[in-house]
């Protein structure tokens, strides 16, 4: 069965739309559309990988590209050139007259906002507008969207004839794999555009195939979402902004945010003190302004001391110092300090394959500094990874931030 084989559903404000929207997920999709499981490609282990360019695009192995969305999408589709549209991004040319994505990507961008809307104002029945506002934001933003297109695969499927777009979806998905929970507001590598811009247009594509039927997209597309940024996951990583004035209020200095417009894009820069420090640029003016603080807060944090040093100058701790389960514990310590999630680098990557070994170093941005470590060295990167968080856990002890 398809999603038009079902009875047409009451308004979108009906008490069966707020049912369905506070439905817990179930762990499959109740709108598998008969599609023969031998048809999928395996998305198991190529979801977050992008290290071959994307399917080529003859006759037939578009049609096999169309049937493995179909499949991650748990859906088919009645009209398959409303899916090849979505996928086709302008640079792609291959003598056929071909639309790009972008006219439904503008549908999308409208749909996925109002469907976040209804369910962040179901789900949160006691929230003012403003909090709403950020948790919509955060659940429909580049950075977010460009993780669903990497975790289910869909950015290995994008027409295009852009060598430096793959290369940068590329160095995008290789980040993404190596995180292991929710990021709001952006990871180590900045979300490629043209990753948020194929949801939406997907999204759309559903959409419009359902004859703009908003209930049934949300059924169907709310398991890509997942997991939906909620209200804990936004307290427990500050907005930028937030971040920003905090800053500098502690400093003594003035923050000032102003907006112009470059064409279709909002322009937001970020000066404090009277001085310019940095800007940033999307089609949305909330997002230009999220872009232009992270950048700010950046700069401004790599030119302030750090109030924890590396291992080799403080504490004296014990290199063979180790608290299992720390990358957990370090995590949960952030939260409840209100500090960003701490970003992890590899600081050493040496030997042959039977004998590598790895050194992590470990930051956390926070309003008084950079606190930084690194530990010791480790045959596998998760191990390299908790020796660093072990050790900035001592270290945070050690110098009474805990």
């Amino acid at each position: 069965m398809n999603a038009m084989d079902l009875d047409p559903q009451p308004d979108i404000l009906t008490h069966w739309c707020t049912d369905l929207y506070k439905l817990p997920m179930p762990s499959v999709s109740p709108f598998l559309y008969t599609i023969p499981t031998a048809t999928a490609t395996s998305l198991s282990s190529s979801s977050s990988s992008s290290s071959s360019s994307p399917p080529s695009t003859s006759g037939d192995d578009m049609a096999s590209s169309i049937r493995s969305v179909e499949e991650i999408l748990s859906y088919r589709f009645k009209d398959k050139s409303l899916l090849k549209e979505a996928l086709t991004h302008n640079s792609y040319n291959n003598g056929e007259s071909l639309k790009s994505y972008q006219r439904l990507e503008f549908v999308g961008d409208a749909v996925l906002g109002l469907a976040i809307s209804n369910y962040v104002f179901l789900a949160y029945p006691n929230l003012e507008p403003g909090q709403l506002s950020s948790l919509r934001a955060a659940n429909i933003s580049t950075e977010k969207l460009a993780r669903v297109a990497v975790r289910h695969g869909l950015h290995r499927f994008i027409r295009h004839n852009a060598a430096s777009l793959h290369d940068k979806v590329k160095e995008f998905a290789d980040s993404v794999s190596q995180e292991d929970d929710t990021v709001v507001y952006g990871g180590s590598v900045k979300a490629p555009k043209i990753l948020a811009d194929i949801v939406e247009s997907v999204a759309a594509a559903i959409y419009v195939d359902l004859n703009l039927d908003l209930q049934q997209l949300w059924v169907i597309f709310r398991a890509l979402l997942e997991p939906i940024v909620t209200l804990e996951d936004l307290q427990q990583q500050p907005q930028p902004v937030t971040m920003l004035f905090e800053l500098c209020q502690k400093q003594g200095k003035q923050v000032d945010i102003k907006f112009r417009k470059t064409g279709a894009k909002n322009v937001a820069t970020v000066y404090v003190g009277g001085k310019f420090i940095a800007s940033g640029s999307s089609e949305k003016k909330e997002t230009a302004k999220l872009n232009a603080a992270r950048q700010a807060l950046l700069k401004l944090l790599e030119s302030m001391p750090t109030n924890v040093g590396r291992l080799d100058f403080s504490f004296g701790l014990n290199k063979s110092f180790e608290i299992d389960g720390a990358k957990q514990k370090l995590h949960e310590i952030c939260g409840k300090k209100k500090w960003p999630k701490p970003i992890y680098s590899l600081e050493k990557d040496e030997g042959p394959p039977h004998d590598k070994k790895y050194v992590s170093s470990v930051q956390i941005p926070t309003v008084d500094g950079v606190l930084y470590i690194e530990g010791e060295e480790k045959s596998r990167v998760k191990e390299a990874q908790n020796s660093a968080a072990s050790l900035i856990i001592r270290a945070l002890q050690e110098s009474n931030y805990l």
